[in-house]
């Protein structure tokens, strides 16, 4: 008999998990942490810059900055003399910073949307099998049921539920349906 402190670390469950449930949940961080490990420097600092363009501060530095810039430049400050009274090379610079940003924004969410779409085929690969799984259990309940004589009501709906799905005609009919 296992008792919890015979478990090993990764597959002992928190309270309300079973241990089932917990080693999932290792196993999707861990290839998360590997999957962050595998990003070249270059995604990394995107992802970086994202983070950091996407925050608080951020907001809080570019409104110090060009605040401060606006007010020097309109003559508000006293003992500061105007450098870009037309705020023209603000208006450069904010451009330049807005391309760059934009870039690597646009790196971050196509590396992002690459791991979605792994998730995503993991997800249709299990909830297939979970299909097909469910498909064959039917078919052995439905023999138990006709070897123990008990009788079956929703034969129609049974004989539906014993096919398994094909998944390239539910594409299709999704595809086609969007199309019209």
């Amino acid at each position: 008999m296992n008792s919890a402190s015979d478990e090993s670390p990764t597959t002992q469950a928190a309270d309300g998990l079973t241990p089932a449930l917990a080693r999932n949940i290792d196993a999707v961080m861990q290839r998360r942490r590997e999957t962050a490990n595998a990003a070249s420097s270059q995604e990394r600092a995107a992802a970086a810059i994202s983070r950091f363009a996407g925050s608080m501060p951020f907001v809080y530095i570019h409104l110090l900055l060009y605040g401060t810039w606006i007010i020097a430049n309109l003559n508000w400050l006293p003992g500061v003399r105007p450098w870009d009274p037309s705020l023209v090379i603000l208006a450069m610079v904010a451009s330049v910073e807005a391309i760059f940003l934009s870039t690597f924004v646009l790196i971050n969410q196509n590396r992002m949307a690459a791991e979605d779409d792994t998730r995503a085929d993991l997800d249709l690969q299990v909830s297939l099998l979970n299909e097909h799984e469910t498909t064959r259990l039917v078919t052995m309940v439905e023999a138990i049921a006709k070897k123990l004589d008990v009788p079956i009501e929703a034969r129609d709906e049974l004989e539906e539920l014993k096919k398994d799905v094909a998944p390239e005609a539910v594409l299709d009919r999704i595809e086609a349906e969007e199309n019209d």
